[in-house]
């Protein structure tokens, strides 16, 4: 495990304080699990890719054919 040191404000860190003796834990610990969860989070999330990058895929032959006029299928084969 790494040292760190850190410069939070004074209010953060009593309220950090207070909720460590209100949960018999160190504020030490809560800050460290604080962290973890940040990374985890943000930080270590895969990328989101763009819908516009994805590859197509292939999905097979439709079962039911379209039996409304003008529905969606109608609209999206116009594009």
């Amino acid at each position: 495990m790494k040292n760190i040191s850190i410069n939070v404000s004074e209010p953060v860190y009593r309220d950090f304080q207070a909720y460590a003796r209100k949960v018999d834990r160190k504020a030490s610990e809560l800050i460290r699990e604080a962290m973890e969860m940040y990374h985890a989070e943000r930080i270590n999330t895969q990328p989101h890719e763009s819908v516009l990058a994805m590859a197509p895929m292939d999905l097979g032959e439709m079962r039911v054919d379209s039996v409304f006029e003008g529905d969606i299928l109608d609209e999206m084969s116009e594009i």
